[in-house]
């Protein structure tokens, strides 16, 4: 059997908790390394350059999801179309998802370079961001920008070798990247000196992101079985069911952008410096806690849309089932010793203890809910993989705008939390966003029982 049709087999008809282990473990570790990239930045700044470089890089994060949103929008929706086409046999489409990726990221990031390059300042000032740490965070990004091409071809590609089932290439050449950001990440800052240590991070970022553009094209043009690049063009047959799809998972990070931006600038306006300090800290920990669960939903997803192209509903659920009990038994390792110990957490980025102390507390509101993020984070990727891209977006757009924004402007004018209201918005957006993804995931699969029924 050809190792194409020995992944699908796999999919559609292998025993469902070895699959889910064979697809989970290594997204997970792929997916880890990427948050180390952001993650490693932060910790080495703040511990090589100081507190005002750390915050900078952390005011930055928001403006660089930009690039992630682009990457996100055409590799997510090119993966649930490449899953489903694996499903349905249908190769004419899946020759034509290298070419369509490759054009369409081409055009979309020149653009992020020119518009970002010329309005950083106005972007960080958005954040809140003001004196050293606007100088400091303009020179970080402006970098940033500088390497989108290369950022946002070398994480859309690798999406969509997930997508192809091939979680474990896909790892190793993440892992790859990311190791050499993390080997790079001191070397720079001492190469620039603790002045400029902010440009020796963003250059460490923007070389890893090069090498793993590299590595991941070597892969489509000499070792996949499965996905070539044929013709480097738009396809207009593509258009609408990439877009579709890819706009939710693209939501998340545009509106994570947009999110950031308000929180920090809110942080700013009601506790100064001192709270952008330990909520950039604070976000630190739940992008990286975040992380193992995107890469348990990178292998939900051929999981599921495999076997919703092939019309094989029973596996459906039951990959669901599995996936949602394990990613909710992986949320325990980061929940239990942060609500645990959260001054020793934040002090990874703090060396002020005193900041440390005032933060604590509001870092164990921030992670009340993180324990239900495995069954919510599933649930968006569920509606990707089967191409429901309207609950997808639903569910998005609840949790990182709908909701999320106006409690962070209204609850710290109430009861007198002030700044710690922010930190509150985030716990009751979490428990009314899932209890609709359970409205939202019963309704789907009573449609599909009525489906198998008929």
């Amino acid at each position: 059997m050809s190792e194409k049709q020995d992944t699908r087999e796999m999919l559609v008809s292998g025993n469902v908790f070895k699959t889910m282990l064979s697809l989970s473990v290594p997204a997970i570790l792929g997916m880890v390394v990427i948050g180390l990239y952001n993650f490693m930045d932060a910790v080495f700044v703040g511990q090589m350059v100081g507190p005002v470089a750390m915050t900078a890089v952390k005011v930055s994060y928001p403006f660089t999801l930009i690039n992630s949103g682009i990457a996100t929008l055409v590799g997510v929706g090119s993966s649930s179309v490449l899953s489903r086409a694996i499903g349905k046999r249908d190769q004419e489409t899946i020759d034509k998802i290298m070419g369509n990726l490759i054009a369409t990221v081409s055009v979309l990031s020149l653009i992020v370079i020119v518009c970002g390059l010329i309005f950083t300042r106005q972007l960080l000032t958005l954040a809140g961001a003001q004196g050293e740490v606007l100088e400091e965070a303009v020179r970080y990004l402006r970098i940033v920008f500088c390497g989108s091409l290369f950022v946002n071809l070398g994480q859309s590609t690798n999406m969509i070798m997930r997508g192809e089932g091939k979680l474990k290439k896909a790892m190793i050449i993440m892992a790859t990247s990311a190791i050499l950001n993390i080997a790079l990440d001191p070397a720079l800052i001492v190469i620039f000196g603790k002045e400029k240590g902010v440009l020796g991070a963003a250059f460490a970022t923007i070389i890893s992101q090069l090498v793993l553009m590299i590595m991941s094209f070597f892969y489509f043009i000499k070792k996949s079985t499965t996905v070539r690049i044929h013709k480097i063009r738009f396809e207009k047959t593509l258009f609408k069911p990439v877009l579709s799809v890819g706009v939710s998972a693209m939501l998340m990070q545009v509106m994570s952008m947009v999110q950031q931006t308000i929180v920090y600038n809110t942080a700013q306006k009601w506790g100064g410096n001192e709270w952008q300090t330990i909520l950039g800290a604070s976000l630190s920990l739940q992008a990286f806690s975040f992380i193992p669960l995107w890469g348990i939903s990178q292998g939900f997803q051929p999981a599921i849309g495999t076997n919703y192209g092939a019309k094989n509903y029973d596996r459906v659920g039951a990959f669901t089932k599995t996936f949602m009990i394990s990613a909710t038994v992986l949320a325990l390792v980061f929940y239990v010793p942060i609500m645990s110990f959260p001054s020793k957490m934040l002090s990874m980025f703090i060396t002020d203890a005193a900041i440390v102390a005032a933060g604590a507390p509001m870092l164990r509101v921030l992670f009340m809910t993180y324990i239900s993020y495995g069954i919510l984070i599933l649930s968006i990727t569920f509606f990707q993989a089967i191409g429901k891209a309207t609950a997808a977006s639903v569910l998005a757009l609840l949790r990182q705008l709908v909701l999320f924004l106006p409690l962070v402007i209204i609850l710290p004018q109430l009861f007198g939390l002030e700044v710690k209201g922010i930190f509150y918005a985030q716990a009751v957006t979490d428990l009314v966003v899932l209890l609709m993804a359970i409205i939202f995931l019963i309704s789907a699969f009573s449609k599909m029982r009525k489906e198998k029924a008929a």
